[in-house]
């Protein structure tokens, strides 16, 4: 199991979305995706939750965070060797960890926890989260987006990733990571 949570050796800029539900993080990873012809790596949690939505009308529990961070993995690491430029993450394994301690009294997994802290990406975007909430079957705090994003952001801070904060509309939030990563792809050369 262990080795299924450890981030695979790659040639390319690691770019995570990242923050609460609703604030727009799929959609820009797409966009992101497209701009620079490279790869996005979808968020794993929302399939397979949706599965186990629509076969037991159940949600997330404790005992799926392991399988959601595994497949979440598997899908980077295989992803990841298919660019050699940017690689685009609408999640990571630290995403899951401050959803595993906002909604587990403060617990992740020690195995969880490990990889989440030991994987690196290069840049966050942590969006905000003046977008409009979207109800689905899988959100459920559209209450608390101000409890959450303070969860991420504080996460962020904890552990010194380098982030931006993403705000406003698709349009600014979509310059603002271009003109990131642009910077991070010139560093690189």
């Amino acid at each position: 199991m262990e080795r299924n949570l450890k981030q695979q050796p790659s040639n390319c800029i690691k770019i995570v979305l990242f923050g609460p539900e609703s604030t727009g993080k799929t959609t820009l990873s797409s966009q992101l995706a497209r701009h620079y012809n490279s790869v996005w790596v979808p968020e794993y949690a929302r399939e397979y939750l949706q599965n186990k939505w629509n076969e037991e009308r159940k949600t997330c529990e404790p005992d799926d965070l392991l399988p959601i961070a595994e497949g979440q993995m598997r899908l980077e690491n295989r992803l990841s060797q298919k660019t050699d430029t940017v690689l685009i993450c609408d999640t990571d394994l630290l995403e899951t960890k401050v959803y595993s301690e906002a909604y587990y009294t403060g617990s992740c997994d020690p195995m969880l926890e490990k990889y989440a802290l030991e994987n690196t990406y290069d840049l966050y975007f942590l969006t905000y989260i003046d977008t409009p909430w979207e109800a689905d079957d899988l959100r459920d705090k559209p209450h608390e987006r101000e409890k959450m994003f303070r969860a991420f952001e504080d996460a962020l801070i904890k552990y010194n990733r380098p982030y931006v904060l993403l705000k406003g509309g698709m349009k600014e939030r979509l310059d603002l990571a271009v003109k990131h990563i642009d910077i991070l792809l010139e560093n690189k050369k």
